[in-house]
């Protein structure tokens, strides 16, 4: 596993760059990918549902069943029609059960099952007291490959599929988060006045913390931290303002939000988990006088989880345990994503085990979705095509079949003819099949474009609402950004080779194409472009650079290429610094659009990103204001965007970021890279700029040979995750 790098401290350069956006400064989390444009927990998959990894409760009270019935029949207590209609009213009881089940409230843990199972119990027996915390953290999981403990339980032994698994906890769409009451907020502000904290920070504190958000943060300031966008040196300040003398850097209270502000920062930049160490590091730079025994204490209290994800010991010929080639590291996580990982993980697993099906044939990619339940397509933006094919064919065999992309953006350049739909409103309901009986979704065949955007969250609720016997083809172009979200579901399953993985052999046209597939194996070379298609445009500073993006999104463009302003699409590293998007945005509003900004700042025929969701961001214009918000027409979809998330959910979009571009492509791109965004760069970041332009690109290039050295020895931050290596071990050969 890939140690991640440090983060920077807060305030630093890095914060202003690509290499840590979405959510590289947190107080641009909220507008840049919605990561906190929600709040953070809200429509959590139902995640550990193992169904694969061990027999269902259900499947083994059907089975004690037929055995009684059986016997009583032998008895001739019944006769076999008698018992089997018998058996028919009790599986009907159970559905029937099942479906009320759905209805309820799902506590936390209830339904999981398999390693998600043990370290809930795990923690919860830390809380209960039966444990205590440094045992826990000294012992290794034993579902992920360590040494089992006297009092652990057994480590999980994969069963043979079941012919007709039993599936109960489907998740279903995810709920939006609603507003505070009035009275909550109100009670919030005067706690917030009284720390000296911004007012206007009272509706998300009311939103993340609850009705009783004044109370908690009487009592727990640092509970502050909860809210997205909140510094540690802001929350120290405003605990200072309520505590006085009371509160100190060693508080159990500020050590614990710090511990969990850490884990949540990590998810920001993709990572699922971090090691035990970095979370120390992180914490004795925030001057926690006592790192280790602040972890500790975050463990005993449930806060976070322990995992050692490796090879099981093996024996050598003498009977002696093997150790492993190199110390499998102690990752701390928070339950979210841990529970959505090994979900992800049972569900990837379930699909897997599905057989084959005779009437696919045709292409490679058309035989492999015939013989596997789950398979992976790599290709760039012409390959889109093959799987689009794939569900076509589908759809000719009388198979229900659904494509699903990551945006609007995707769809519509799929047109009406192949009926795509987006992931989220796939989810939802809003879109698609609907879900059967059981709650699953009415499909066959699942084909997933833009697979890479995939968080490992979406992609466990995505997973888990797969019927059994259903066909999931995950498709993309594995050189491009990952997700906004946690996780890097798409290159973890390709890492894992639990699948056939089909690489399509069309390449993407053109000079852009050419150049860009060039950038995919880490080199930068000139291309021939007669048409213009590729124009480098060297500067000598940001504003320079500013003045001659303006100049190309109004002027150039539309007259050598015919593409006017409003399909123009502006690139850049960072939100901040003097050529980030904020730079950007209001010089091209400047000149495209001048206005007062009449609406929260923004104007009719404003540019606009908006990011309703975590990790997904519309584009679109502004179309007026009203009581109910500000409108918009997104991709030709009317959005309303409600007043109280403008200021946090909406930014103009003339410019955007690589990660908020990443899934969307338009007729021309302008890609900014002005002198102090050279530590932003990297291979993956390049390739997806340099691959959204369809006719043109244009490159205001102002670092030099940074550029250069980006594509050829950058190959982009790595993300901390256990998604392969579950995979790895459901699905290893049986001893």
């Amino acid at each position: 596993m890939t140690v991640p790098s440090r983060g920077t401290s807060p305030g630093s350069a890095a914060e202003e760059t690509e290499a840590r956006d979405p959510a590289a400064d947190p107080e641009e989390a909220v507008a840049d990918e919605g990561s906190g444009g929600a709040v953070d927990g809200e429509g959590a998959p139902d995640a550990g549902h193992g169904e694969d990894g061990e027999v269902s409760k259900e499947s083994k009270e059907s089975k004690d069943a037929d055995e009684a019935k059986e016997a009583e029949a032998a008895d001739g207590g019944l006769s076999e029609a008698e018992a089997e209609l018998a058996a028919q009213r009790e599986l009907r009881a159970k559905i029937e059960q099942r479906k009320a089940e759905r209805d309820e409230p799902i506590h936390s843990g209830g339904k999981l099952r398999g390693t998600a199972a043990d370290l809930l119990a795990a923690v919860r027996a830390v809380e209960s007291g039966e444990k205590p915390g440094p045992e826990f953290y000294d012992s290794p999981s034993p579902s992920a490959g360590g040494t089992p403990t006297a009092n652990a339980p057994a480590p999980r032994r994969i069963a043979p599929a079941p012919e007709a698994p039993v599936r109960t906890g489907l998740p279903g769409p995810t709920p939006e988060p609603r507003a505070a009451a009035p009275e909550t907020v109100a009670a919030v502000q005067a706690v917030l006045a009284q720390g000296g904290a911004p007012e206007t920070l009272a509706p998300h504190v009311a939103q993340v913390l609850g009705e009783s958000a004044a109370d908690v943060l009487s009592e727990d300031p640092w509970q502050l931290l909860a809210v997205p966008g909140v510094r540690p040196e802001q929350a120290d300040g405003f605990a200072r303002a309520l505590l006085g003398a009371r509160c100190g850097p060693g508080d159990e209270r500020r050590t614990s939000a710090l511990v969990t502000w850490l884990l949540e920062r990590a998810a920001l930049q993709g990572h699922t988990a971090l090691e035990a160490s970095q979370v120390r590091e992180g914490l004795a730079g925030h001057s926690v006088p006592g790192p280790d025994e602040a972890v500790q204490q975050a463990i005993s209290d449930g806060l976070v989880l322990v995992f050692q994800d490796g090879p099981e010991e093996t024996e050598d010929i003498d009977g002696e345990e093997a150790a492993a080639e190199a110390p499998v590291p102690v990752l701390l996580g928070l339950d979210r994503y841990a529970m959505a990982e090994e979900s992800l993980a049972d569900g990837l697993a379930r699909l897997v085990r599905t057989g084959p099906d005779d009437a696919w044939e045709g292409s490679e990619l058309a035989r492999a979705a015939g013989a596997h339940g789950l398979v992976v397509h790599t290709g760039g933006e012409a390959a889109r095509a093959e799987p689009v094919e794939l569900a076509e064919r589908a759809r000719g065999l009388g198979l229900r079949t659904v494509v699903a992309v990551h945006g609007d953006n995707g769809r519509h350049r799929l047109g009406a003819q192949a009926a795509a739909v987006t992931v989220p409103d796939l989810l939802s309901g809003t879109a698609g099949p609907g879900r059967d009986a059981e709650g699953a979704l009415a499909l066959d065949l699942l084909v997933v474009l833009d697979a890479p955007q995939l968080d490992v969250e979406t992609a466990a609720m995505l997973v888990e609402s797969m019927p059994d016997g259903g066909r999931l083809v995950l498709s993309g172009d594995p050189g491009v950004l990952g997700s906004a979200g946690a996780g890097r579901v798409f290159a973890d399953v390709l890492a894992a080779r639990v699948c056939p993985q089909i690489a399509s052999r069309t390449p993407d046209p053109g000079p852009i194409g050419e150049l860009v597939s060039g950038i995919g194996i880490g080199e930068l070379s000139q291309v021939e472009a007669p048409g213009k298609e590729v124009v480098i445009v060297p500067v000598r500073d940001a504003g320079e650079a500013v003045h001659r993006t303006v100049q190309l999104v109004a002027d150039s463009v539309p007259r050598a290429i015919g593409v006017p302003p409003e399909q123009t699409q502006v690139i850049t590293v960072g939100h901040g610094g003097s050529a980030g998007t904020r730079a950007l945005n209001t010089a091209l509003k400047q000149r495209l659009n001048p206005g007062p900004g009449r609406f929260g700042g923004f104007d009719a025929g404003d540019r606009v990103a908006y990011a309703p969701a975590p990790g997904r961001t519309l584009t679109g214009t502004v179309v007026s204001a009203a009581a109910d918000g500000l409108h918009l027409d997104c991709e030709g979809s009317s959005v309303v965007v409600p007043k109280d998330q403008v200021e946090s959910a909406l930014r103009h979009g003339w410019a955007l970021t690589a990660h908020q571009a990443a899934g969307m492509r338009w007729p021309a791109v302008v890609v900014v890279l002005p002198g102090d965004a050279a530590q932003g760069l990297s291979r993956p970041w390049v390739y997806t700029a340099f691959g959204r332009g369809e006719r043109h690109l244009s490159v205001v290039h102002g670092v030099d040979q940074a550029l250069t050295r980006a594509v050829t020895e950058i190959p982009g931050p790595e993300r901390t995750t256990r998604l392969r290596t579950l995979l790895e071990g459901l699905l290893a050969p049986s001893n």
